[in-house]
């Protein structure tokens, strides 16, 4: 049992390893955190409800995982290869589409969630 618990806090020793190194080189990282830090403070301001709450804090853990996924593929495909391959270059791209879909998918669900609580908070105190 003392090994099974050592294991697995090698495990995340590791899995935060590899977090730290996305959030140390990745830039986008940086911007999805922002984004993510302003989504949950708005969130807070409208008092979202649990459900709303659950594919909030989902659609965040795809971006992010989408970013770490492409990260690892990067890393990968460096490792494999020092030379410009066309298939280097589809992975890398391939890699960073799931990104962008992830990310367009995140602002859809963002408007969907957040927009109507938001422009009915807005009009009340603005009268509009």
């Amino acid at each position: 049992m003392k090994e099974f618990l050592l294991s697995r806090a090698r495990s995340f020793r590791f899995a935060f390893h590899g977090w730290g190194y996305v959030m140390r080189t990745q830039r986008n990282v940086w911007i999805h955190s922002a984004i993510a830090t302003a989504v949950f403070f708005v969130g807070l301001w409208l008092r979202l409800p649990a459900r709303d709450w659950a594919v909030v804090i989902l659609t965040a853990a795809l971006v992010f995982s989408a970013e770490f996924i492409n990260t690892s593929i990067e890393a990968v495909v460096d490792l494999a290869t020092e030379e410009h391959h066309p298939l280097a270059k589809i992975g890398k791209d391939v890699g960073a589409a799931a990104v962008l879909v992830a990310a367009l998918a995140a602002v859809f669900v963002g408007l969907l969630i957040l927009g109507p609580p938001l422009l009915q908070k807005l009009s009340s105190i603005y009268d509009f």
